[in-house]
């Protein structure tokens, strides 16, 4: 399978950790969406990564719908099979993929407009967003059990995306996040290479 992605993007991170984990071989491509290439937007309309190319010519998007898919191929490994501990993770990727929107919105708005055109109180908005996130999360960290589920490559991936984009605007105030990436590190040995990074 060909996974059309990028190394910063957290999305793409959290894919890339899913299908290393389930041992999912990937031959990675990167794109650049702003460029919008054939191989992309031929495979998703909405020019998106990650977008995974199956062997069968079929291609799947965004990144939950390819994380269902992987929980499929690796016989349901990926979300919990108790109801209540799949909700819970369902809801921290959610969480967290949305806490990653509110980020790309707040580094597309500093990068593709002229600082005078910038919308300061959007970037406030996404930016409360981002804050109530970190402080639900830091409160009541997931439990990393004997098995790491989809929400947990979620939480990473924004964790990574947060310190690669905003290194030194929220670590002081969420302590126990960090020690959170550390031990999902110890489960997790190839995070310092596939969390996002430019």
């Amino acid at each position: 399978m060909k996974l059309l992605c990028s190394p910063t993007s957290p999305f793409s991170s959290k894919v890339r950790m899913a299908a290393r984990h389930l041992g999912i071989e990937l031959t990675e491509i990167r794109v650049d969406t702003n460029a919008g290439p054939a191989v992309l937007v031929d495979n998703n309309p909405l020019g998106k990564i990650p977008t995974l190319l199956t062997e069968d010519g079929v291609s799947i998007f965004d990144s939950r719908a390819i994380m269902h898919h992987f929980n499929r191929l690796k016989g349901k490994t990926l979300y919990p099979a108790k109801d209540g501990k799949r909700t819970e993770a369902e809801v921290l990727e959610a969480l967290c993929d949305g806490t990653n929107e509110c980020l790309l919105s707040i580094v597309y708005e500093r990068r593709f407009r002229d600082q005078e055109k910038q919308h300061q109180p959007w970037i406030d908005r996404q930016w409360a967003k981002v804050s109530r996130t970190l402080t639900h999360l830091n409160a009541e960290p997931p439990k990393i059990g004997k098995k790491l589920h989809a929400g947990h490559f979620a939480l990473a991936s924004m964790l990574g995306y947060l310190q690669l984009r905003f290194e030194g605007q929220w670590e002081a105030d969420h302590a126990d996040l960090l020690t959170w990436a550390r031990k999902f590190e110890k489960h997790f040995p190839d995070y310092q290479a596939m969390k996002p990074q430019g």
